[in-house]
């Protein structure tokens, strides 16, 4: 009696133990994807703020040019 008992605290505890780690490895995914998305969307942020500046320097030329004319 005594050792059933035992195995199944022992089982009682490992199934703890495993969810445990279960929930930690989800949770370490989660942040994963969190950060994966935070980075494509520095990097769309980057691509806009380029195109941007791109945008704001053939006005500034244009204008220039206008002015010379």
């Amino acid at each position: 009696m005594k050792y059933i008992l035992i195995v199944l605290a022992c089982v009682a505890l490992a199934a703890c133990g495993a969810e445990t780690a279960t929930t930690a490895a989800n949770a370490a995914l989660i942040k994963k994807q969190e950060l994966d998305q935070g980075k494509k969307t520095m990097e769309q942020v980057k691509q806009n703020i380029g195109q941007s500046m791109e945008q704001m320097q053939q006005s500034a030329q244009r204008a220039g040019e206008a002015t010379e004319k």
